[in-house]
């Protein structure tokens, strides 16, 4: 019998590797489509709002890749406990979204001049910025970036940190971040996490 849940996205982990987590975390089987990238132009106009990944279940079909780990860590009870601990969890899910759009805007950027110009802001201004109240939170947090216990902000953040690194050229982007670093370990360390990055496909980000 196929699995209940369909992940399609990209053959890389990105965007689709917190939700990825998530099932693993919950011990949810779910079908692992990875496209190849000469598909996408066929695959996209079937798209909701031409994106992935996309996630399907029992006929029905969602986009957006925050609102689907989201609803995941509602199945694998990695929420807050009321309404106020949802929202301090999701703001902190929001604000590791903000720092990878600025990085993206860097990264992606085709115009080498322009790029080049938006390096040095980036790397000694934003990443920073941004690096430095995670890990004070994380600090306050008792070891996690919300609520003082595991969720899935702590998830997205570990699941996404190879491709924001990626994004930066490769560089541990969180290496000088003690409270950070100890944050992945524990993440990699849990029994389920640890089984899937074990096995999963290898991918550069």
């Amino acid at each position: 019998m196929a699995p209940a849940y369909k992940l399609t996205y990209f053959p890389v982990e990105a965007l689709a590797e917190p939700i990825r987590f998530l099932f693993s975390y919950g011990g949810i089987e779910f079908e692992d489509v990875r496209f190849d990238r000469e598909n996408w132009p066929q695959i996209k106009p079937n798209m909701p709002f031409g994106q992935v990944p996309i996630l399907e279940h029992n006929g029905k079909v969602a986009h957006q890749s925050i609102s689907m780990a989201r609803y995941m860590a509602k199945k694998v009870k990695l929420v807050g406990s009321d309404d106020w601990e949802d929202l301090e969890i999701d703001a902190v899910v929001d604000t590791v979204n903000d720092l990878r759009q600025k990085i993206a805007l860097y990264s992606y950027e085709t115009d080498e001049a322009i790029k080049e110009s938006r390096k040095e802001p980036l790397f000694k201004e934003t990443i920073p910025y941004y690096l430095q109240r995670l890990d004070a939170i994380v600090k306050a947090n008792n070891g996690h970036l919300a609520v003082g216990k595991l969720t899935w902000a702590d998830l997205y953040f570990v699941a996404l940190l190879k491709y924001l690194n990626y994004m930066c050229g490769g560089n541990d982007i969180i290496a000088n971040y003690p409270n950070l670093v100890a944050l992945k370990n524990t993440v990699l360390e849990i029994p389920a996490i640890k089984a899937w990055v074990e096995k999963r496909p290898k991918s550069e980000m």
